[in-house]
């Protein structure tokens, strides 16, 4: 099931945090520890008129919607943007790893969350199991679509 973009929250938030360009997992972090009763969401964005292959990206689910407090620095209309979830992630337990890799590895960035090892690889995307490749092969499928489109018209 896709979620609707709230666009207006989304903005909001983007602002409140002060969002910035290219930093969707910090940017959904500091939205999710503002926003009481979010989900922490890691997977990938297929853009329209935007790069053939899919973006990593995270957001935020709440009440039955997407905010992407990234959103502002795409300079998309929010119908060109598509979402591929590929984690949920409670705040606390999202909390809980940042702390936790944050004392393991305090010289690495904790974000992204890629879940417990033994990873699986594809390509040189990235690390993640089976929901990042699924996501991954989901989101893919739309940048084909949408770049079949675009070259059409």
């Amino acid at each position: 099931m896709n979620l609707p973009l709230n666009e207006t929250r989304s903005i909001e938030i983007a602002q409140e945090i002060q969002s910035k360009a290219s930093q969707s997992f910090d940017n959904a972090y500091r939205a999710a520890l503002v926003l009481k009763g979010a989900t922490y969401v890691q997977g990938f964005v297929a853009v329209a008129y935007g790069p053939s292959q899919p973006i990593e990206h995270a957001w935020l689910e709440m009440d039955e919607s997407i905010i992407d407090p990234t959103l502002p620095h795409f300079n998309r209309a929010t119908q060109d943007i598509h979402y591929f979830p590929a984690q949920h992630l409670s705040i606390k337990k999202l909390k809980a790893i940042i702390e936790e890799s944050q004392e393991d590895y305090p010289e690495d960035d904790p974000l992204p969350i890629y879940g417990a090892a033994p990873y699986e690889y594809y390509g040189e995307v990235m690390l993640g199991g089976k929901d990042y490749l699924n996501a991954f092969q989901a989101a893919e499928a739309k940048c084909k679509e949408l770049k079949s489109t675009r070259e059409r018209n």
